[in-house]
């Protein structure tokens, strides 16, 4: 019932747009409203800093929460932030309040320090090397699968001292790509999170232009195209991990995986183990090429239908950033609301030492908060509501790039297909989960 009803809300979403959405709406209002000249010279200046010593600063207990903390995950710091806090409620301030991943990156943070200081000594910090314009977001797209296969791939993602070496490991990549090539050339192509946040933070609206914080209508920020290669290989990546984190829940999945490992669990645990981590990884990069091939044959057969003379990937892969978030949404916030909790009591013994640093350290979560009933409807709303959302930001562009309305229109049925078979596919996996 669910998956006909969704596949229902979504042809007659497509059936408004094509009747009501005749010229494009999104790129007109890309700019928005600027803020108070105040307003932002406030955001963008002294709280920007003050937030960027204290990510920094948060940072560094993160790292030695994971570096010289207890082991069990359970009462160490670092797990629950990297994984509940920073990487699903980021997401969500990301596209209430925009790009803030530039004020709370501790990288961002550490490198414009370096950059000040060159600056006041006399110095001029300039770039080593000049980035390789072939490269596009392909260094991103391959950190962001790093650290998606570290949650979803390894034998023991929430290990403290794997986490610590996780850490010290990209905080050396994203520091030299800094250098080698500049902070935001390393940030729009080569850092993970940097990528992530600013395609996220183009769903707010609130966003920066010439120095000022501006408002806009929601979804504005996804009109255009993204040319940059590697767009569609990050925006997989976001898209296939949740998929394969879904599918890796299921009986199927986890019977395969118990066959795997069964015949090493007693003479070579440690080969098993190694096995069932190639496993996973190896049906992460399936669930990534299947979201890839799946979108790329959808512009395939849009270009065919309209016999359009260049290729029509790089116009349609802004609409899929929505279909990311919910995606994230439908999969987590139930693990965002009820283990978020813990980061309370943790932030006041976050070495697990027994420490109440801030009074918190007996607060006892309530791990009841949702109900099953619940969360299921929140999954199927959030689910379908991001694939409309993908769908008007498709048509949008659409009526942009085809003066004919009818070749618009024709151009978005393997758009509709595919999103049909996104969100259906989701909730299947969310089901069976």
């Amino acid at each position: 019932m669910f998956y006909w009803g969704a596949a229902a809300v979504l042809v007659v979403s497509f059936v408004l747009l094509g009747v009501l959405w005749r010229s494009p709406l999104l790129a007109a209002r890309e700019y928005g409203r600027g803020l108070p000249a105040w307003l932002s010279g406030a955001v963008l200046g002294p709280l920007r800093i003050v937030v960027q010593a204290l990510s920094v600063a948060l940072f560094g207990l993160v790292w030695v929460s994971a570096l010289f903390g207890d082991t069990d995950p359970f009462r160490n710091f670092a797990p629950t932030w990297i994984y509940v806090i920073f990487w699903l409620g980021v997401p969500t301030l990301s596209i209430v309040l925009g790009n803030v991943w530039r004020a709370l990156s501790p990288w961002r943070a550490i490198a414009d320090a370096f950059v000040w200081a060159r600056e006041l000594g006399g110095s001029e910090a300039s770039p080593l090397a000049e980035y390789p314009a072939r490269l596009g977001r392909w260094p991103a797209a391959v950190a962001l699968l790093a650290f998606v296969a570290l949650e979803l791939a390894y034998s023991d993602p929430a290990s403290p001292r794997a986490l610590a070496f996780a850490i010290a490991l990209y905080t050396y990549v994203a520091l030299f790509g800094m250098a080698a090539f500049g902070r935001d050339t390393w940030e729009a192509g080569g850092e993970a999170f940097a990528v992530l946040y600013r395609l996220l933070g183009r769903i707010a609206p609130f966003h920066v232009v010439d120095g000022r914080v501006r408002l806009r209508w929601p979804l504005t920020g996804l009109a255009g195209a993204e040319t940059a290669p590697g767009s569609v290989a990050f925006v997989a990546v976001m898209l296939g991990s949740v998929l394969f984190d879904g599918y890796s829940r299921t009986t199927t999945w986890q019977d395969l995986a118990a066959r795997v490992e069964g015949p090493f669990v007693v003479d070579q645990p440690g080969l098993g183990e190694l096995l069932v981590t190639l496993l996973s990884v190896g049906g992460l990069l399936v669930a990534v090429l299947a979201v890839a091939l799946a979108y790329e044959t959808a512009c395939a057969v849009a270009r065919w239908m309209v016999n359009a003379p260049r290729s029509l990937v790089s116009d349609f892969v802004r609409s899929l950033v929505p279909i990311a978030f919910v995606y994230l949404v439908a999969h987590y916030f139930t693990l965002f609301v009820t283990q978020g909790q813990f980061a309370i009591p943790l932030l006041s013994d976050p070495l697990g030492k027994g420490w109440d640093l801030f009074g918190t350290a007996d607060f006892a979560p309530s791990l009841a908060v949702i109900s099953p009933n619940t969360t299921w409807y929140v999954q199927v709303g959030a689910l379908v509501a991001g694939h409309v959302a993908g769908l008007a930001v498709a048509h949008d562009r659409a009526v942009t790039i085809f003066p004919d309305r009818r070749d618009a229109l024709r151009s978005q049925y393997a758009m509709l297909a595919l999103m049909v078979l996104y969100t259906v596919g989701g909730l299947w996996v969310l089901s069976r989960g």
